[in-house]
C-alpha cells in the first residue's frame, strides 16, 4: 500500500520510480551491509540501463520509510571512501545520488535500541558496527539535500531520531528539510490523515533534481 501509494504519485508527477528489495536479517543470521549493497547496487542498476528505461543517470533519488529511510539516507551520505560501496556487480558505474527522502528512518541505531540481529553483537560488544550503519556518522558540509519526515505519535523510532539528525546536519552545513507531522504514527505514505505531503515532497523533488 505505501509503495503503491508512493510511487504511483512519483509517477504521476512525472518521475520514474522504482521499488526495490533488499535482504533483511534474521535471528542468528546478521546481513548487514548487505541491506546498504542491494539498494546501491539497485543505483548501479538504474545508471546501467538508463538508456533503455529512457531516465537521466545524473538524476536520480532515493526515498525510503522506516528501514528504507535509514537505507536511503546511507546511500546518500556515504561516499567510496567510507568503504561501503559494494565491489559489484556493475562496479563500473556509481552508486552516487541527487537527493534523499527520509520518512521515519534511524538515524543513529545506537540511540535506538540493541539491535542485535542486525549485527549480531550489541553495541557493546561492536560499537563500531553500530556507528558505521548510522547515517548520522555521515553527516558532512554540503552533503546531499535530504528531506526528513517524521510524525510525533510515531512509538517505534522517537522523532527526536530525525529532529537530531536535521539538526546535526544543519550545524555541519549540510542542506536539509526537516517535517513534524504531528500526531503521525510510525509508517505512512504520502497522505496520512493529518497532513497531505505530496506538495513539500513534489517540491523538494523539483527543487532537486541535480
Amino acid at each position: 500500500d505505501r509503495e503503491i501509494n508512493i510511487c504511483g504519485h512519483l509517477a504521476r508527477h512525472g518521475y520514474v520510480a522504482l521499488t526495490i528489495d533488499y535482504a533483511l536479517a534474521d535471528e542468528g543470521k546478521p546481513e548487514w551491509p548487505r541491506q546498504l549493497h542491494d539498494c546501491k547496487t539497485a543505483v548501479r542498476w538504474l545508471r546501467a540501463n538508463a538508456e533503455r528505461l529512457h531516465i537521466d543517470p545524473d538524476r536520480i533519488g532515493v526515498m525510503g520509510g522506516s528501514a528504507g529511510g535509514t537505507l536511503s539516507s546511507l546511500v546518500a551520505m556515504t561516499l567510496p571512501s567510507d568503504g561501503l560501496d559494494p565491489v559489484g556487480p556493475r562496479g563500473e558505474f556509481s552508486c552516487a545520488v541527487k537527493c534523499c527522502i527520509d520518512l521515519y528512518g534511524v538515524s543513529d541505531i545506537a540511540k535506538w535500541n540493541e539491535y542485535t540481529v542486525l549485527f549480531g553483537k550489541t553495541f557493546a560488544e561492536a560499537p563500531e558496527l553500530y556507528r558505521q550503519a548510522s547515517p548520522i556518522t555521515y553527516v558532512r558540509a554540503n552533503g546531499v539535500p535530504q528531506l526528513i519526515i517524521h510524525g510525533t505519535g510515531d512509538e517505534t523510532v522517537a522523532v527526536s531520531q530525525s529532529e537530531d539528525f536535521a539538526e546535526a546536519l544543519t550545524k555541519a552545513g549540510s542542506p536539509n528539510e526537516l517535517i513534524i507531522v504531528p500526531e503521525a504514527p510510525h509508517s505512512f505514505h504520502l497522505e496520512p490523515e493529518q497532513r497531505d505531503l505530496r506538495p513539500a515532497v513534489f517540491d523538494f523533488l523539483d527543487r532537486h533534481p541535480g
